[in-house]
């Protein structure tokens, strides 16, 4: 079967560029590994795979391959991996077009040498391509100054599953005709089109920034939420306002204490300001550590890359996004640690207080792992919140819901794919309701 797809695909792509794919135990993997270097060659493999009935997932450098995914291997892994570099930047206007395979950190160290940045702070910056971020609507703890990748996206090329090549948004900022399209495509996990270009906006670096690090002692939790509360009640404009579970700011700073990680970001004046408005909001009896430029940029790094999606051995890791209201976090963080108490798992947790969403990293025997995350869905559904599994081996996610109950608007999400990619070409069965 493989020597006959690279037999039929030579005619559109070198064969140079073909690779025998493998299976792990996250799956999404498997079938002819395809490593195009231009636009066409992109299209020239979906419509191929559209024309002839073969299935195709759509990757970067593989880092979210534990994400979704009911069917453990296709056809075709079109990877993105050599489709990069930059395309367009506008200096001036504060814009960037870049081809989807480029990596985050690879952009970012480009963009520091004109003293800008995109303003996202995704996982595993190293290796996510910029693809695979929008595609997945990634977003970091600085969530609550930056915004999501939806909020930075200007426009986007994309390639549709029957070859064709469309533009959505434009490359300015102040883009306003037509729908939005570009709400379309991100987010939804490479289901109805390759994403070969994204136009973003860019931020400059800001002159002056730090962390406040303010830990709690450890019944302090009616403080932490009067705390929090004064801080967006206030003139306040932190990047981050993250609370941190023991094991997490044990790991990370060295304190094993409940921690909210205040980042500031601005001239030099105004973050000293807050840092001082800080120091005189904090509780009594709580500690605060002020971390400058240099040791600040080296905590979000470590954070960035914080757990581990390799499953060895008999331990299970897994990682979750929960969203909530935003004070709903103290709840969620809290349950983390009882959870952690009665089922032997090692839990480290952290939500934003700004913005609702948590990230919480699993690991431990296999049945306490997915018995903690059907006991967190079962609270933050309580709380009008949900539950996705970002990260879990391909058996595993077999035996629990990663994305939970089928929402309400499931409907329009497969009436989209089925008017875009009628023959369920791309990442089949990757998104919500097994789309």
């Amino acid at each position: 079967m493989l020597t006959e797809l690279v037999t039929e695909l030579t005619n559109e792509v070198p064969e140079a560029r073909f690779k025998e794919g493998k299976l792990d135990r996250f799956g999404n993997g498997g079938g002819l590994n395809v490593y195009p270097v231009s636009e066409e060659e992109v299209a020239a493999i979906v419509k191929y795979a559209n024309e002839n009935g073969k299935k195709v997932i759509v990757e970067g450098c593989g880092t979210k391959r534990g994400y979704g995914g009911l069917v453990e291997s296709a056809d075709i892994i079109l990877s993105m991996a050599d489709y990069k570099g930059v395309v367009e930047h506008a200096t001036g206007d504060l814009t960037i077009t870049v081809k989807a395979g480029t990596t985050f950190k690879e952009l970012q160290s480009y963009l520091a040498a004109h003293g800008q940045k995109i303003a996202l702070d995704p996982a595993w910056p190293g290796e996510a391509t910029i693809g695979g971020i929008i595609a997945a609507n990634e977003s970091g703890p600085k969530r609550l100054g930056y915004g999501s990748a939806r909020d930075n996206v200007i426009g986007l090329r994309v390639v549709y599953p029957d070859g064709t090549i469309i533009r959505s948004g434009g490359k300015v900022v102040k883009n306003v005709a037509g729908y939005d399209m570009n709400k379309l495509f991100i987010g939804s996990m490479g289901t109805i089109g390759v994403l070969t270009e994204v136009t973003l906006k860019l931020r400059p670096i800001s002159k002056c920034e730090s962390l406040v690090l303010v830990s709690f002692p450890a019944d302090g939790q009616a403080e932490i939420r009067q705390f929090v509360i004064d801080v967006l009640d206030s003139t306040l404009e932190p990047t981050s306002l993250e609370l941190l579970n023991p094991a997490l700011s044990e790991q990370l700073t060295g304190v094993k204490l409940y921690t909210a990680a205040m980042s500031f970001e601005d001239v030099e004046s105004s973050v000293r300001y807050q840092e001082e408005t800080v120091q005189r909001m904090k509780p009594e009896g709580s500690q605060l550590t002020i971390y400058e430029r240099d040791k600040a940029m080296n905590f979000w790094d470590h954070f960035s890359n914080l757990g581990s999606a390799v499953n060895e051995g008999t331990e299970l890791n897994a990682i979750l996004k929960i969203g909530v209201v935003n004070l709903d976090v103290l709840h969620v963080i809290k349950e983390c640690e009882h959870l952690e108490e009665s089922h032997r798992v090692e839990i480290l947790a952290h939500g934003g207080l700004g913005h609702g969403l948590c990230g919480v990293h699993v690991k431990g025997a296999h049945e306490d792992v997915l018995s903690v995350i059907r006991e967190l869905r079962a609270e933050a559904t309580s709380r009008g919140g949900y539950v996705i599994v970002k990260s879990l081996p391909f058996i595993e996610r077999q035996k629990i819901k990663i994305w939970g109950d089928d929402p309400s608007y499931l409907f329009l999400l497969q009436g989209i794919k089925a008017k875009v990619d009628p023959n369920s070409v791309l990442n089949y069965k990757r998104f919500v309701g097994g789309i």
